[in-house]
C-alpha cells in the first residue's frame, strides 16, 4: 500500500490543509460525518460477518430438512 505509513509528520500536514480548505467552522462537522460513516461502515461489516456464520449454522428458512412420507 502506497499509504500505509502516514506518521504523525503526514497527519498533522492533511489535517492543516483540511483546515485551510474547509475551514475552522467546518471541520467539527465534517469529522462527525466522517465518524458516522465508519461507524455505519463497521455495523454493516460486522452484520455481513455474523450473517455468514449464522448462515452455516442454520439451514436457511424455506430449506429445512423434511423426510417425505411413505
Amino acid at each position: 500500500m502506497p499509504f500505509g505509513n502516514i506518521g504523525i509528520g503526514g497527519l498533522v500536514l492533511i489535517l492543516i490543509i483540511a483546515l485551510i480548505i474547509f475551514g475552522p467552522s467546518k471541520l467539527p462537522e465534517l469529522g462527525r460525518a466522517f465518524g458516522r460513516t465508519l461507524s455505519e461502515f463497521k455495523g454493516a461489516t460486522r452484520d455481513l460477518v455474523n450473517g455468514e456464520d449464522e448462515a452455516k449454522e442454520k439451514p436457511a428458512a424455506g430449506q429445512e430438512s423434511v423426510v417425505p412420507n411413505k
